[in-house]
């Protein structure tokens, strides 16, 4: 019944999420396996190298799953890697039918997982709650597919735009809920990114600061390599993998290397490092998803060139006025109202006082 099977996917995909920033960069995944309208198992991919989702459930099998229904997010694998193809083990537990999420875009899959199910003699019907199942796996989705990293612009502001005072001011915009739900997503996400001039303000560490949790990537778009050898980032880049993206090599560049930060030349736009470029330098370098942290002037810069994604937009129900003070975005923006970038399945979410706000672009 389609309220049965939306169900059981909708547990499939809250177990999935459990992998959050353990799987990277594989897709999280999640499984049911239903036997007479119980759950007789559950699974879910729960760090890189583990047992995936479907064999995850198989191991905590509580009865023979001969005859079951098996959900499961993204379509089963069907090659080696870490594991053996999950297909494998449908088949060896007689499973009737099996409820797929999505298909796996990865052209090792793409398909193949489930006609080999169906070529075994077991039903297979696809896109059960698909779109819910397609953006828990968006990063992976965009990766595998553009080999370049999946763009989030993140930032905090006041209710009337703000993100600090007129005297540099910006500590704290938003309340602790909204501070530990940044810290979430720096968790999930493989990359984060700011410019020089954030660095050169603020001097921040960009680590992930909750229980569990990863510490992402850490760039700087720096075209002329300003980045202090004793800031933050540079101090800690033998612990924590550090890029500086610049224009051209220099003095101050090898300073850097020394340090251990890891340089990458792109291409120049504008007088600053091309985005576009940099992008495809981080894909290549197995980053498949950036928090993009600010500044303001790297933000239209990014929105300008195309690379985001995602926007989450903090806003806290503040006002702090002030003529000079910075908004969000900066850079010359854009000529016409009718020009603005247009955000789609926007939603928005409370988080303490304040409140979340994020869409597609």
């Amino acid at each position: 019944m389609p309220d049965q099977k939306e169900y059981y996917m909708r547990r499939a995909l809250a177990l999935a999420a459990r992998g959050a920033g353990h799987v990277d960069p594989n897709p999280m995944v999640g499984c049911v396996i239903v036997k007479d309208g119980r759950i007789i198992a559950e699974g879910w991919h729960e760090h890189i190298g583990g047992l995936h989702a479907e064999r995850n459930a198989f191991a905590h099998c509580t009865e023979d799953a001969a005859g079951a229904d098996l959900y499961v997010t993204l379509e089963p694998c069907c090659h080696w890697g870490r594991t053996p193809p999950c297909t494998d083990a449908v088949i060896e537990h007689r499973i009737r039918r099996v409820f797929v999420g999505c298909l796996d875009p990865n052209p090792l899959v793409a398909g193949k997982g489930a006609q080999i199910l169906r070529d075994a003699g077991i039903e297979v019907e696809t896109g059960v709650c698909e779109a819910e199942c397609r953006e828990i796996n968006e990063v992976f989705f965009h990766y595998i597919t553009h080999k370049t990293p999946f763009v989030v612009l993140k930032y905090a502001m006041t209710l009337d735009g703000k993100i600090a005072a007129h005297t540099g001011d910006s500590r704290w915009v938003t309340g602790e809920a909204a501070r530990r739900h940044v810290h979430e997503t720096r968790n999930r996400l493989s990359g984060i990114m700011v410019g020089v001039g954030t660095v050169l303000a603020d001097d921040p560490l960009l680590t992930c600061r909750i229980d569990g949790g990863r510490n992402p990537v850490r760039i700087v778009c720096d075209s002329h390599a300003r980045t202090p050898l004793g800031s933050q980032l540079v101090q800690t880049a033998n612990e924590i993998p550090t890029y500086v993206a610049v224009t051209a090599r220099s003095e101050r560049t090898a300073a850097l290397e020394e340090k251990g930060v890891r340089i990458l030349v792109c291409g120049e736009t504008d007088g600053h490092v091309d985005l576009t470029d940099l992008m495809q330098q981080l894909g290549s370098a197995g980053i498949n998803g950036i928090l993009l942290e600010g500044g303001s002037s790297l933000a239209f810069s990014a929105l300008k060139a195309g690379i985001v994604r995602r926007v989450q937009a903090y806003i806290a129900p503040k006002l702090i006025g002030g003529e000079d003070a910075k908004s969000p975005v900066g850079g010359e923006g854009l000529a016409k109202m009718a020009d603005a970038l247009a955000l789609k399945n926007v939603r928005s979410m409370p988080l303490g006082e304040d409140f979340l706000i994020e869409g597609r672009l």
